[in-house]
């Protein structure tokens, strides 16, 4: 079991919120932690794609009377979204009689049709968190490496060697686009998701540029907006804003688009080694993806997050407006000897970030001139949590 950064924060939204939703990609390690909460028997798992754990929940207000007390937690809950209007119910009622918090534990990784049912149905009754793949403040610096070219799905992370991790990343993205998305009504052939999701790969930490990926696909721009919402909603791209406040600079407006898991690039492109990746174009941006990921998880919350370019190339990777604390600029570099380009220099003196850092694969931190400070992922990560 390796010990998740969001566990104490599950156990306190379960003490202050009647129901708790915990949203991830499927594999991430959701029922691995849930399990790991009732460990010691106070409180009961069911899977509701389970037809004996169906059958017990057939009563659902009985079941749960008859477990006052014990934290229920109900896996694939967005199979059963009947269910939600009885749990509503059930939480009402309890609320009334002063019993209101930790009954109830959600586990969904369709995020798309969860949310949608229990902004419906249980609205202002439950708390949503997000449980991401593995980062390097949970695996540590001696695993930092591993961690890039695996990514951080737990079973990938933690294969016997790199090809049983290659095999089961691509088996997920087989079954995540073969049977996954066809589950949640949404109809897009699996071969030409598949071929998008490669392209972002491909274009990892790029602007988006919908027109190319279109024409290279043989769609209306209309359906590249949809494809890319649903992997973003899925929770597995991410879309990086552009810096828009008034800067008296022409500033690019596009996106930046991540496939928000290093492993799932590398299988997407079909690298197989630390030596393939490390010989494609994509090693650069893959690690800053992952870095980026990990930033971004732990941050502190209203942090807003931007990348920052001009027209003219002045560019900062990463741009996080901290409340109370202003602009953070910060530039990764996967190089042990990390020296930025001059136009993150121009970026940084549009900007005036409070603090500048480039983020690198070393443990030491060290200053490089001009108030930039080179950091770990980890070191940083440390400053920001």
């Amino acid at each position: 079991m390796i010990e998740r950064r969001l566990t104490p924060v599950l156990r306190e939204r379960l003490r202050q919120n009647p129901a708790v939703v915990l949203l991830g990609p499927r594999q991430v390690g959701k029922t691995t932690l849930a399990r790991w909460l009732i460990r010691s028997g106070k409180g009961v798992y069911l899977d509701l794609e389970a037809p004996e754990d169906r059958l017990r929940m057939e009563d659902t207000r009985s079941y749960l009377d008859a477990h006052q007390g014990r934290l229920v937690i109900l896996d694939e809950v967005h199979r059963w979204p009947e269910l939600f209007t009885v749990l509503r119910g059930i939480l009402d009622e309890r609320r009334r009689s002063r019993r209101p918090h930790g009954h109830l534990l959600l586990l969904g990784s369709a995020a798309i049709d969860l949310l949608r049912q229990t902004g419906e149905s249980l609205a202002g009754r439950v708390s949503f968190l997000e449980l991401d793949p593995l980062d390097v403040g949970e695996v540590g610096t001696d695993g930092q490496e591993k961690l890039w070219v695996r990514g951080g799905f737990p079973r990938s992370f933690l294969a016997s060697d790199s090809g049983a991790s290659l095999q089961w990343r691509r088996d997920f993205i087989r079954t995540y686009l073969e049977r996954d998305v066809p589950q949640l009504g949404i109809r897009v052939p699996a071969e030409t998701l598949r071929r998008f999701w490669t392209m972002l790969a491909h274009g990892q930490g790029q602007m988006l540029n919908a027109a190319r990926l279109a024409s290279s696909l043989g769609v209306d721009g209309k359906s590249v907006a949809h494809y890319l919402d649903l992997l973003v909603d899925l929770l597995l791209v991410r879309r990086l804003p552009a810096w828009h406040r008034n800067s008296g600079k022409r500033l690019v407006k596009s996106p930046k688009v991540y496939v928000r898991d290093s492993g799932l690039v590398h299988a997407l492109l079909g690298l197989k080694s630390r030596e393939d990746i490390l010989g494609h174009p994509v090693a650069g941006p893959s690690w800053e993806g992952m870095v980026l990921e990990y930033l971004l998880r732990v941050a502190p919350t209203g942090t807003e997050a931007f990348y920052y370019r001009t027209a003219t190339g002045n560019e900062v990777d990463l741009v996080l407006n901290l409340p109370g604390e202003g602009l953070w600029a910060v530039e990764c570099k996967r190089s042990k000897v990390p020296r930025p380009e001059r136009g993150f220099y121009l970026g940084c003196a549009d900007l005036k970030p409070k603090r500048k850092w480039v983020v690198y694969p070393g443990s030491e931190r060290f200053s490089l001139g001009e108030g930039v400070e080179a950091i770990s992922p980890e070191g940083l990560g440390r400053l920001l949590s």
